[in-house]
């Protein structure tokens, strides 16, 4: 660049538009980071009360007696699928742990109470495969992030300018090249890390299907 691009006083207005910069991706790349832990924590929770509500209907239904146990069975099926894919990840496969959980309603449907102790608890359990359905989809809609592109777009190219900035009269040899490329290597692994834990399914950092392969062994047994 020319000398008159690099005096003094271009060289303190640029580092001043940096700093502004760095302000602005400091205070958003903070917003993501709460937004995907929150969105962690949120699916986390969920996996943890749904886990919980399958033991309990299982539980319901080896109280019903032996008539309960096609939808038991039905729920067995329905676990083995939820933990391949607790979350429908791929949209554009079939849903088959939908089509065990909906054998376990049409199972459930199919059972005739032969007293007012059994009709009470049909009820009941009926009620709490109902539960199980809105939290399976909560979980679903919930799991795909928060996080919108536009402003992860934003942030990259405000982080671009930062190093441009940086750059701009750095001296030439192999340390500052060095420090740059690690740099850059580490804010995007920070930011890949970010990303990842907003789609809580997929990725490095996923949620542990430890809950469901206990609700399993629990229905199993």
């Amino acid at each position: 660049m020319p000398a008159r691009h690099r005096d003094d006083e271009t060289n303190a207005v640029v580092r001043l538009v940096a700093n502004i910069f760095v302000v602005m991706s400091s205070l958003v790349f903070g917003l993501m980071i709460n937004s995907a832990k929150n969105t962690y924590e949120s699916i986390d929770t969920s996996v943890h009360a749904f886990s919980t509500n399958i033991i309990l209907l299982d539980r319901s239904l080896r109280t019903y007696g032996l008539t309960g146990r096609e939808a038991r069975d039905r729920l067995q099926d329905y676990l083995v699928h939820a933990v391949e894919n607790p979350a429908r990840a791929d949209m554009t496969k079939p849903d088959d742990a939908g089509r065990a959980l909906d054998a376990v309603g049409n199972a459930l449907l199919s059972i005739q109470p032969s007293g007012d102790f059994q009709q009470n608890l049909l009820i009941d359990i009926r009620q709490q495969y109902h539960r199980l359905v809105e939290q399976r989809w909560g979980i679903v809609e919930n799991a795909e992030g928060a996080i919108p592109m536009p402003l992860i777009a934003l942030l990259a190219a405000w982080l671009t300018l930062i190093f441009g900035s940086f750059g701009y009269r750095a001296p030439r040899n192999a340390i500052v090249v060095l420090s740059f490329a690690v740099a850059a290597s580490l804010i995007a692994t920070a930011f890949y890390l970010v990303l990842d834990m907003d789609i809580p399914f997929h990725g490095t950092i996923q949620i542990s299907d430890a809950p469901l392969r206990r609700a399993l062994a629990e229905v199993k047994s």
